[in-house]
Parts: C-alpha cells; structure tokens; sequence
C-alpha cells in the first residue's frame, strides 16, 4: 500500500512536470489523484474527480476528463464546473468539450449559466467563444435577470461585455406576477435586448396585460405593434393596435389603431400619433393625437375619458373631467360639461384623505340654465360637502365627528340631474330635501352618545316655512345585557330644539328605561317573556299642536307580557315550523294626540313594543296582538321554502289618537299578513297585506313578484292602498328577454292606476360583450314638476370598456 502511494505521487509530478516543460504553453494544470496516458503521452485521461486550472485562471472541475495534445482539445464529462473569474461566468453541465486553440467551449445536453452571479441561463448544447466573449444556443432556452424577469426564447446569443441578449420568438414574463393568466407577457419576434439598462429593439410585438387590470376579468387588453423600440423610460411602439376585448373572438369588438403609440414610463402615459377607433374592424373615429394615463396608473394628473350624455331638460352635452394630483393624500378632478343650447357647467370635486380625517367637495355652477317657468336665462349652482374625522380615543370603538353640507340655488336642481348626468354629479339621495348636519359620535361596548345639529331645506315649500332646524340634538344609550341574571336592561335619553314652519318651536327631553326578561321556557316547550318599560318626557314649545308652550314634565309606563309555542316537525324532505304567539300590554297612560300621523303598520313590526314609531309616547290602552308563524323549508335546498304570517290586534275600547292609518285605534284591528315563497331558484313572491276585520275588503297589498327562466325575466311591482291607510294604486312591470349570449331586449312602465296615467315607458335592446355595450333606449315620460316636463326621446348608447361612453339623441324623424 505504501509502494502504491508513493508511486501515484510521483506519477502526478512526473507528468505535471513533463506537461508544463516538454510544451511549456502552461495552458493547463492539472490537479488530479489518476492521470492514465495513451498514444504516445498524445492523449492524457483520468476519471476520478479533480481540478484543472487554465493559464487565464479558468478553474475546472470534473469527475472524468480526456485531452488530447494535438488538437489541443479538453473533453469533460460527470458533473462539470466551469468557473472563470475574469469574466465573472460558471458554467454547469454533464457534458462538455472545450478546444482552447479557438477559446470556445461547447455542451451537451442539460446546461446552466450564471453569469456575475445575476444572470442564469438554462439551456442546451450551450456555446461559450471567449475570445467573442459570447454565449449561444440553438436550443431553447430560459434567462432570469437581475430583477427575477423571465425570458423564453427559441435560440439565442449573449455577449458578456455589453450584457447584450439577442433572441428569436423571446417571451418576457415579469417577476412580480407568477400566475401567467393574472401576469404582464411580452412577446417578441426577433429583438435585441440590453439586460443592464432593459432597453430592446424587436420587430413583431405583443404586449398582453394582466386580464384584471381593468377589473374585468373577462378581458383580454393587449397592444400589437410591427416593431418596437425601447430606450430609458420612453417605449415606442410603431403600426400599433391596442384592445381590450376577449381575444377568443376573430375580430375584437374595438381597437385602437395608431401610427405611433407612445408610453413614457416616467410621465407614466400612453400617447397616441393618428389613431384611428374601430367597431368591429369598422372605422367609427379619428383622433390626430391624444393621450393618458397609462394601466398601471392609479393617480396622475391629467385628462380622463370624455362622456358624451343627453338631458331631457338641457339636450346632448360632451364632458371632458380632467384629474389633477395635488398632493400624496389630495386631489381634484375637473368636469366641464358643454350642451347643445349654450348652457355649461362648470363642476369640481376635491378630495382629500389624511391618516384620521376625510374631505370631499363638489361645486358645480351651470350658465345660461334656461328655465321652462321663468323666460329668461340665468345661472344656478350647487355645493355639497363632507367631512369625517377620527379621534381615536382610547377605550372607544367609535370617536369621530362628521360634518355635511348641501346647497342649491334651483329647487328642482336635483331632479334636473338625477339620472340625467349622473357621471356629472355626485347627487345627494334624497331629490325632496337638502340635509345639512353635524354630528359627534363616541361609541363603546355597552354605550354610546351622538350629539348632532341639523338643517333641513324642503325644495317643494315657500320661502319662510322651507327651512327646519334642529339643533342641539343629543341621544345617550347604555345597555345591561344580564341584569341581575333575570334580563335586559336599556337607559336612554335623548332630546332636542325643533324650529320648523318659521316659528314652530319644540324643545324636549325623553328619558327611557327599558327592562325586558330573558325567554323562559315550560317544559313542554311553551315560550314567555315579559317587559316593563319607563318614559320621562320634558316638554315645553311655541305655536305647536301637541306641546304646550308651558312647560311640562310628564312620567308613562307600560308593560307587556308574550307567549309563544314554537313547533317543529321534520320529515325527509321537509322541516314544518309552526309559531302561534299572543303578547298583551297595557298603558295607563294618555298619549298625544297621533290621529292624523302616517304609520305603517305591518306583520314584521306588529309584535314590537314601539310599533308606532313614536318617541315621546306609549301606546295608550289595552291590547291583545295576536298572530302565527308557518314556514315549509327544503332540507336539499335552503333557497327553497314557503312561508306565511298573520296578525291581528284587539283592544277593549276605542282609542282616538292613535293614527288611523294604523287601524290599531279599533276595538279590532285589521289583519295584517305577508307571504314569501322562494321556487326552485326561478320564482320568488313577497306579498304584504292588510285585510279589514270582517274580512271582505282588502285595504293594502304590496306584492314583488321576480321570475328567472332561462332567458326570460320579469319583475312586477304592484301597491294599492284604500281607505284609512292609504290613496295609492301604482303597478310597475319590466320584463327582460335574452336573444342570445350578448343580445337583451328590456321593457319598463309604471302606471297610476288611480290616475289613469302611465308615467313612463322604456324600451331597450341591448348588445354586450366583454368590452363593448351598445343600446337603443326609447323613453318616455309623462312626470311633470315645474322645470320637469313630459318627454319622449329614442337615445343611442356605445360604450367602449374601458375608455368611454357615448350617448347620443335619435332623431324621430330618421
């Protein structure tokens, strides 16, 4: 063992020495534990792993080697290492040949290069020329750069020194987005590509977007150029067309065909040379130039999509909104809105949001607003604005103040502009009444407090009586939920100054102390609670009604008492569930004087202990509500049951100031009832309703009636109210029918049955896809208040998602 030792050492220096003096290139060294050598020391080998140093420092190591002298040619094979530190470069493979008399290495099969440790290279059959410094493959290949970007490329060359990549069919899928169906892909046809600054050249080009960038997950947006070029932030794309529709179709929807598109990475928008809009390949608008934000974009200054829109009061108008960054947590956008008849609109809104607190403003001010009631023109304007504030506080869930305020200088403002240009402005709810208020708002677990003023304007009223105000107002709410483990607890007061009609002053403070029992059960199933409930009024008012101008401290009372016995029977298929229930209260207490108040009274509030809705009195009397609950559900299908409730309430006497409308003031009450039955997913009933007490006449029903078989729909709406509770009678249908899969046609009308008069009539057919609606709407009006006059009008509607909406007047002489 030791003669063997000894005899492989001086083998290895025997040939070391021999290679490197009897050539003396110092090409190699070699670091081996085995050489054999063949053919006249022509041909060296070795097949246990080992390091073989080149004269420009390239380290190599490998399980088996060959080399042959003449031709100067090293073939390794096993697991290869190629490490050359001048060129920052490894080269990882099972098979590898390298001829040093040209300075190129060739590989077989599976091969990976890291190249200054940030870019990798997988490929096949790879070829490093140094003296080119260059790597290439005909083989398909993967390149991760710096930044983790991925690019697929059929063949390829790389040249080290100016990190310049040349490809064929490349595919460029960037990091941040791993799911290739949510993730920006590029696509070249042949490019030239600088991985250290990212500028490329590439002809034929495809920039597919992540299909949600639009939140529309149904479409495909992409940009198609014949080249492109791409230097620092300006990318510029030539014969370009951009779309956004689902790419599954042969002709997309629309598209935007341009000379030149631009996208400036800093300015972070797309800029557009001789565009031309296409419907269906179909040549339909020409813009010399414009431009915006790009997809990416979530705040930039700058011109947003224009609305082309129709008034049935000021005609067709063109709005171009322009948005302008203020700063980080601010903005505004800019909405000019231009009309047929001279008239313009002049509208802002500000935005602002900081770390506790919010803003919003909107200003809008119309010129030359011509109104139907008066001959000349004038100009009329609104602002409405809100501000919230979060304080914070310790131990409180809740501790903001809010502040609104609406204004107007038309009284029909609101209903000019409500569903008319809705993109325009940002409409208060309520078309009746403007709300001005101011609220402080503290809320804990157990308790909260709101004080708040208020200023309502009624835009229907004169001049000296359109204005209530309400200020302060406070309410202050505490809970017990177990009291002293026999039930619920509530404190609560609340008061406030009412001026209203000018001079109608109320002023009141209501405390209330509410007790109500846990549910006890009997052992057989019989249900019972009971309450008991406190009121403390302080009163005192001007020119009122119901208050006295002296003041007055008033304490009520009353209590109730229910029972139910809830049954259940199951069965396969079903579940049966029967509630009959009773509750009985007593006051001994008088109330105001309600008789001519409207309220409503029906079975989801009937059983409630305030079910007239009053805060500063009790229901007067004694009472006796009776009802029962019936509900059949599907146990295979929840969305499938029936169910049906009624009730009705009797008294020992007659009570004068309870609202008629409620018909609780009867000895016996009208029966109050509903109906809800959900069928097999395609038919759904709500039915409200309230028959007199000797069931012959009935005096309320509302019925929402939704039905959905497979390509029809249709929903009716029908009211009728008679007698004490009401002077309604109003049906509105529509009904819906789908022609195919992007095909609706739609009808809507509302009827006053009481009138005789049909209010409106809208026809619509409509086309959509994924990225384009197109509709013919045909309406008509017969709604008619001061500035508001019956109209009938046929309108054409083109949206393209998600640039624009046009909309346009047809003439009825066409």
């Amino acid at each position: 063992m030791k003669n063997k030792i000894i005899f492989t050492f001086l083998t290895i220096f025997f040939f070391n020495s021999f290679f490197l003096n009897s050539y003396g290139k110092d090409q190699f060294f070699f670091n081996i534990t085995e050489i054999n050598i063949s053919q006249n020391g022509q041909i060296l080998s070795g097949n246990k792993r080992g390091t073989i140093i080149t004269d420009k420092n390239v380290k190599i190591e490998s399980d088996n080697f060959t080399y042959n002298k003449v031709l100067n040619r090293l073939d390794l094979s096993g697991k290869v290492i190629i490490d050359d530190p001048n060129n920052e470069l490894l080269i990882f493979s099972e098979n590898i040949s390298y001829f040093k008399n040209e300075e190129k290495i060739f590989s077989k099969g599976k091969t990976k290069a890291l190249i200054k440790r940030i870019f990798k290279f997988n490929s096949s059959n790879l070829i490093f020329e140094q003296d080119k410094m260059m790597l290439l493959s005909k083989k398909k290949t993967t390149v991760e750069d710096d930044l983790s970007n991925l690019y697929e490329t059929d063949e390829f060359q790389y040249y080290l020194d100016s990190q310049l990549l040349k490809g064929k069919n490349i595919k460029l899928t960037y990091s941040n987005l791993s799911d290739e169906k949510n993730s920006d892909t590029f696509f070249f046809k042949d490019a030239f590509i600088n991985l250290k600054n990212k500028n490329f050249s590439a002809s034929e080009s495809i920039f597919k977007f992540r299909k949600d960038i639009f939140d529309r997950s149904q479409n495909d947006p992409r940009l198609i150029a014949v080249s492109t070029v791409k230097k620092g932030n300006i990318t510029q794309l030539n014969k370009a067309l951009f779309t956004s529709c689902n790419k599954d179709t042969k002709c997309p929807a629309w598209s935007i065909q341009a000379d030149k598109i631009i996208h400036d990475r800093e300015k972070k928008q797309l800029i557009y040379n001789n565009a031309l809009l296409k419907v269906y390949d179909v040549p339909v608008f020409y813009f010399p130039k414009f431009f915006h934000p790009d997809p990416t974009v979530e705040r930039q200054s700058g011109f947003l999509q224009p609305f082309l829109n129709k008034s049935n009061i000021l005609g067709s108008s063109l709005q171009i909104p322009y948005y302008k960054v203020i700063s980080d947590n601010s903005d505004l956008t800019f909405k000019p809105t231009l009309f047929e008849n001279n008239t313009a609109i002049l509208q802002t809104e500000f935005r602002q949001i900081n770390k506790n607190s919010s803003f919003t403003a909107d200003f809008g001010h119309t010129r030359g607003y011509d109104s139907k009631i008066k001959s000349n023109k004038k100009n009329i304007s609104h602002l409405f604005a809100k501000f919230n504030h979060d304080f914070n506080y310790p131990g409180f869930t809740k501790s903001e103040i809010n502040l609104k305020f609406e204004k107007t200088t038309n009284d029909t403002y609101l209903k000019i502009f409500n569903g008319n240009l809705a993109n325009t402005i940002n409409l208060p709810d309520n078309t009746d009444t403007l709300n001005s208020d101011f609220k402080i708002k503290l809320l804990r677990e157990k308790d909260s407090f709101l004080l708040s003023m208020n200023v309502f304007e009624e835009l229907s009223g004169s001049n000296s009586d359109r204005y209530q105000y309400i200020f302060p107002r406070y309410e202050y709410n505490r809970n017990f939920n177990e009291f002293s483990n026999l039930g619920y607890l509530n404190i609560k007061s609340y008061g406030d100054n009412n001026l209203k009609n000018t001079n109608n002053l109320r002023s009141r403070i209501i405390n209330d102390f509410n007790f109500k029992t846990f549910d006890y059960f009997t052992d057989n199933g019989l249900m019972s609670n009971a309450g008991i409930y406190f009121k403390n009024l302080n009163t005192v008012a001007k020119n009122d009604e119901i208050y006295k101008s002296a003041p007055q401290v008033l304490l009520m009372s009353t209590a109730d008492y229910s029972l139910s016995y809830p049954l259940i029977k199951e069965s396969e298929n079903f579940t049966n569930q029967i509630n009959p229930k009773i509750s009985f209260r007593i006051s001994t207490n008088e109330m105001k004087n309600y008789t001519n108040e409207d309220r409503n009274i029906n079975f989801s509030n009937i059983f409630e202990i305030d079910r007239l809705g009053l805060a500063d009195s009790f229901e007067t009397g004694k009472s006796l509500t009776m009802g029962v609950e019936y509900k059949k559900e599907n146990l295979k299908n929840i969305n499938n049951y029936f169910q049906f409730n009624i009730a009705t309430v009797f008294r020992d006497k007659e009570e004068n100031d309870i609202p008629l409308t409620t018909t609780l003031n009867k000895k016996q009450s009208n029966y109050f009832g509903s109906f809800v039955g959900n069928f097999d997913d395609y038919l759904n009933i709500n039915y409200d309703f309230s028959i007199n007490d000797q069931l012959n006449q009935l005096e309320y029903s509302s019925v929402n009636l939704a039905l959905n078989n497979n390509n029809f729909y249709a929903k009716i709406n029908y009211l009728e109210e008679n007698n004490n509770l009401g002077n309604q009678n109003v049906l509105e249908n529509s009904f819906g029918y789908n022609l195919g899969d992007n095909n609706l046609i739609e009808f809507k009308t509302r009827r006053n049955r009481k009138l005789n008069l049909t209010e409106f009539y809208n026809l619509m057919y409509e086309y959509k896809n994924d990225c384009l609606t197109a509709a013919i709407k045909y309406n008509k009006s017969f709604y008619t208040d001061r500035d508001l006059k019956p109209s009938e009008d046929i309108m054409f509607t083109l949206t393209f998602f998600p640039l624009t909406t046009i909309e346009q007047k047809i003439d009825k002489g066409f």
